[in-house]
């Protein structure tokens, strides 16, 4: 069994959302003694309300997925030790697909968007990712999340006010395309291979990512005497980075790397 021996903390960004999202996340982890970097994914550095100005955002739309992954992996590379690496949605994808490779010490996969085979059938999780996808649309215009949709995929049973300040203040247009190849085999994950200790963490009220999706996830992995382990908090949304409660899941995430 692999053991986690590793102070760097390479957080990854999810879709629709600003890589700013990580900043509180960075100083706690920061305080525990950890060295932390959240870079942006290309074409989005810089003031989420300036990026949604600055529609169509072709050099957002031009982003695959591929490219993403690779992205992080040089990133990932390069550090002086190997990261433990923390994602959320599609950037805990991307931690899954990064711990293939043997790229971290651990991941910790926040609400991950599910690698290729792993099916959904909730329909939350349709409603909120369908018009992402942009299909008979062009590819060469970004998506900007209405909204009214952010309030479903991300902030659901939040108050009005919080839901649009944590719009205002996250929400930056996205690739159609880096969407659409997550259901491609630039998404694979070979389940079967040992990997470093991986903790997946899903929301009970998690429309864009439900919690039976990451369960599903969760065990196409075997049994292998690799770690792997899910926890399931309650009262948390796909928005679960910036929810009032997110230092207990930071302390959770934190608790686990110790016991290991």
């Amino acid at each position: 069994m692999k053991t986690i021996n590793s102070k760097t903390v390479l957080f990854i960004t999810g879709a629709f959302v600003t890589n700013q999202g990580w900043d509180a996340w960075r100083t706690y982890f920061e305080s525990k003694g950890y060295k932390t970097i959240a870079p942006a994914w290309p074409h989005k550095e810089g003031d989420p309300k300036a990026l949604r100005a600055n529609q169509p955002n072709e050099g957002i739309a031009s982003v695959r997925l591929a490219q993403l992954i690779e992205h992080y992996a040089h990133i990932a590379k390069n550090l002086p030790e190997k990261p433990i690496i923390i994602g959320h949605s599609l950037g805990g994808l991307i931690t899954q697909i990064l711990l293939n490779r043997d790229l971290g010490a651990a991941g910790i996969a926040i609400h991950s968007v599910p690698p290729q085979g792993v099916m959904p059938t909730q329909l939350s999780f349709f409603r909120a990712t369908w018009k992402a996808l942009g299909l008979f649309t062009s590819t060469k215009k970004a998506y900007l999340m209405s909204f009214n949709d952010w309030q479903y995929a991300f902030t659901n049973e939040m108050p009005l006010a919080e839901q649009q300040k944590a719009y205002e203040a996250n929400a930056i247009p996205e690739s159609k395309l880096v969407l659409r190849d997550g259901l491609t085999s630039d998404a694979k994950v070979d389940f079967d291979k040992p990997h470093a200790p991986l903790l997946f963490t899903a929301g009970e009220i998690d429309n864009c990512i439900p919690a039976a999706l990451n369960e599903k996830n969760f065990n196409r992995y075997p049994k292998n005497g690799s770690v792997t382990e899910l926890k399931v908090f309650k009262g948390r949304n796909h928005f679960v980075l910036g929810q009032p409660s997110w230092k207990e899941d930071a302390d959770y995430i934190l608790n686990w790397i110790a016991t290991h």
